[in-house]
């Protein structure tokens, strides 16, 4: 080796393997997601001028919103994948492998049988939707929006299924391979586009053909692979699932299920009232600034996402300091995020042009502003809600959960009707409902690891 990266090495060496074994794992694991999610917000960043071009910005925000309509059925999922992941982790970190195999067996069961019977009845329902009227575009759209929304909604109930391997992945604090798999994905997808766009004119059915078969290959890849190898312990079998099991992850699921259906009231609703107030290309003017300002959260993720299975194994074996030093490190690393948030900011407009190029949208400072300050709050609840969920301590979430999603549509309305504001609204009032995420967790965090408070605070 070069002797002048030889020392270099030998810090990063150093450095990898200095603390917890909890703290190695999860520093090997950050590391590698640093370059796997590098290159997956590379290709999410290409696949949006790319498909734009190919489809135009009116049918790219119709893409936008049927994923989104479609998405709100991802609830019926009644948390079950979340409830998963902390007992499996709690499982595996007693060596329970029977436990973790049976809750790995009747999680697939029971979202198998869920999925089936909704996309049953999507099939039946679907011929009498009237998508042009739902979406205020042209009747021209109706019969390829119909099967378009076909496609997504088959794709969104067999992802649900085959994705339990990458839940489970995650729960053994090894994120980095998860995220390889929807690396993997995205890369099939980019290259299937990439064919379309010289070989094709464009199409809504052949863009949500490619961007639906694709992680659809890569997940049954993943599920194949893994459980052949590292966890053919815990491979999903019909004599192990036990829905008497299922109590405990339907009870867990359903607190998670609920939680969930918040998050895809302020998230997927976005797109449906902005095409119904201003038009498919608004929506495409949103996720813009969203995919913009969301490299924050993907890269802040990263490093957050070995916390919530390890707070699970450190409260379990009540190693309290770890989760303190955990924090306080998470804390500066948000303060450092902020401040790139902020140079994004400044050059959003440049960076919108040399992105999707001149005249492709015309998107305003404060759309983008209100975009930068919803992805900060998001990153810096995230920290606390992910200790929060790791140890299951979800009462308080689960009850603001329940009221924040009529929150955020009251105060769209109000914003909208009232006051006459733009799509920045949207972003406002994901802020403002968030009272979870900013007020609430970190106060629950405080009194369970600092003031040691029990009770009402750890359920």
């Amino acid at each position: 080796m070069n002797k002048y990266l030889q020392p270099l090495f030998s810090f990063y060496q150093k450095f990898l393997n200095k603390g917890h074994t909890r703290s190695i794992k999860a520093k090997k694991n950050i590391i590698t997601s640093l370059f796997i999610k590098g290159g997956s917000i590379g290709i999410t960043l290409l696949l949006v001028p790319l498909t734009i071009n190919y489809v135009n910005a009116e049918r790219y925000g119709i893409w936008l919103t049927i994923s989104s309509i479609v998405a709100w059925f991802s609830f019926f999922d009644i948390g079950l994948t979340q409830g998963l992941r902390n007992k499996f982790a709690g499982a595996k970190a007693n060596g329970d492998d029977e436990s973790a195999q049976v809750y790995v067996s009747t999680a697939y069961a029971a979202l198998g049988i869920i999925f089936i019977v909704l996309w049953a009845i999507f099939l039946l329902v679907n011929q009498f939707l009237d998508w042009s009227d739902m979406l205020n575009v042209s009747a021209e759209y109706t019969n390829e929006i119909s099967l378009l929304a076909v496609i997504v909604f088959t794709y969104f109930c067999l992802q649900f299924v085959l994705r339990i391997i990458t839940t489970i992945i995650t729960a053994d604090q090894e994120p980095a391979k998860a995220s390889l798999i929807d690396l993997i994905g995205q890369v099939v997808a980019l290259l299937i586009i990439a064919i379309l766009v010289s070989t094709t004119q464009g199409s809504l059915i052949f863009l949500g053909l490619a961007l639906c078969i694709a992680p659809i290959l890569a997940l049954a890849g993943a599920n194949i692979f893994f459980f052949s190898g590292k966890y053919k312990a815990y491979k999903p079998s019909l004599t192990k699932v036990k829905f008497s099991h299922a109590k405990s992850l339907f009870n867990l699921g359903g607190i998670f299920f609920i939680i969930q259906i918040a998050s895809i009231v302020q998230f997927e609703s976005a797109n449906i009232i902005i095409s119904r107030y201003f038009g498919p290309v608004h929506v495409t003017d949103y996720n813009i600034v969203y995919k913009y300002f969301g490299v924050l959260n993907m890269a802040f993720m990263i490093f957050i996402s070995p916390f919530w299975s390890a707070s699970t194994e450190a409260f379990l074996k009540g190693d309290l300091n770890w989760i303190r030093n955990s924090i306080k490190k998470y804390n500066l690393l948000n303060i450092l995020f902020v401040l790139g948030g902020l140079i994004m900011l400044l050059f959003s407009k440049t960076v919108y042009t040399l992105w999707l190029g001149e005249g492709t949208v015309d998107i305003n400072f404060e759309l983008s502003l209100w975009g930068f300050i919803y992805f900060c709050t998001m990153m810096f609840g995230s920290k606390y809600v992910s200790f929060l969920n790791g140890i299951s301590a979800l009462r308080i979430q689960f009850w603001t959960s329940i009221f924040s999603p009529f929150i955020f549509i009251g105060l769209v309305l109000l914003f909208l009707n009232y006051f006459k504001m733009g799509v920045y609204a949207l972003f406002m009032a994901s802020v403002l409902a968030n009272i979870n995420g900013f007020i609430l967790a970190p106060l629950q965090y405080y009194m369970i690891i600092v003031k040691n408070k029990k009770g009402f605070w750890l359920k």
